[in-house]
């Protein structure tokens, strides 16, 4: 017999300004204690040294997980011009020093340029990517040497990419970024440090936005550590968590709602299909209308003739359909 997970059956997001130091796999599974989730996935994680937003997803709203991983970030970062390091951050071995030239607005504007858009990029070896079955940071740290641009180069997309500024007397170069999934600022910073002709590391990596997500809905890690201490009853601590949690939709805000009857969510629940009126095909939330209120059991797929395909639905209770006297 399989053994049952521990924790409770909860569903929503918390937003955690994730902080410096720490994995965002370990940050995640402190909260999911706390919290005292069964089922628990972040959605794109941050390096130790990057801090700012990580939607971590609780219960049926991992269902979203790769929704959010897929979507769209924004980062700020700090190039350090004039050093190359192994790693591409600020914890790399330096390999190479080089002066850093006369630079301004105008001059890295021109070099940016180059940098929006779809671009390919050969990611770091220091990172997780896999090959053969391994990590690369794995077989980098062991002097494996492997031709990434062979290997692993992709393209991406740089949706936005601008100065927020220039400080010339220390070789620092402030920028704001809003890119693809699988986007390397490591790379992209070694890239333009290249550009400018004497390399660049990320000496700071803040993520602002992932997803429909900002830095406004972020709650700070050390804010949820100090309610073990504020909270000693375990109960209390997780109504007060409870209401943390950002609801499961607000990850797909995009999406369009299609309301059901009763006997439709029972449907839709049991994996059947049900007909539509819906103008067009689409990816859409669906909401189950109940004498309680409206509640939301899952995404679906309409089809080109309204059909509407239930594709990951939730472990939520309806109320029984009352028969017609």
């Amino acid at each position: 017999m399989a053994r049952q997970k521990k924790g409770r059956e909860i569903s929503g997001i918390i937003v955690l300004n994730k902080p410096l130091g720490l994995s965002s796999n370990q940050v995640l599974q402190k909260i999911k204690w706390l919290l005292g989730a069964k089922k628990a996935g972040h959605t794109g994680a941050l390096d130790p040294m990057a801090s700012g937003v990580l939607p971590l997803c609780f219960g049926d709203a991992t269902k979203f997980s790769q929704i959010l991983l897929e979507s769209t970030k924004g980062y700020i970062t700090t190039c350090k011009l004039g050093e190359i390091r192994s790693t591409g951050d600020q914890d790399g071995e330096v390999l190479a020093t080089k002066p850093v030239p006369q630079i301004d607005a105008e001059s890295i504007e021109i070099i940016l340029q180059k940098f929006r858009g779809l671009i390919t990029q050969v990611p770091p070896m220091y990172s997780a990517l896999k090959h053969e079955g391994r990590p690369l940071y794995e077989l980098a740290r062991k002097g494996v040497e492997l031709d990434l641009k062979a290997l692993k180069q992709r393209d991406v997309t740089i949706h936005d990419l601008k100065v927020l500024a220039i400080r010339q007397d220390v070789g620092e170069i402030d920028l704001e970024i809003v890119c693809s999934k699988g986007t390397y600022i490591r790379s992209l910073v070694e890239d333009i440090g290249n550009e400018v002709g004497c390399g660049a590391y990320v000496s700071m990596l803040h993520r602002n936005k992932a997803g429909p997500f900002s830095e406004a809905q972020m709650i700070d890690y050390q804010t949820l550590l100090d309610l073990e201490d504020n909270y000693p009853v375990v109960a209390e601590r997780h109504s007060v968590m409870d209401e943390m949690l950002i609801h499961s939709a607000e990850a797909i805000p995009d999406w369009p709602k299609i309301d059901l009857t009763l006997h439709e969510g029972h449907k839709i629940l049991h994996g059947q299909r049900v007909k539509t009126s819906f103008p067009h095909t689409a990816q859409v939330q669906l909401w189950v209308n109940t004498p309680d209120g409206a509640v939301f059991v899952g995404v679906g797929d309409i089809t080109d003739n309204g059909t509407l395909i239930p594709k990951r639905v939730f472990q939520v209770t309806l109320p029984k359909e009352v028969a017609a006297e």
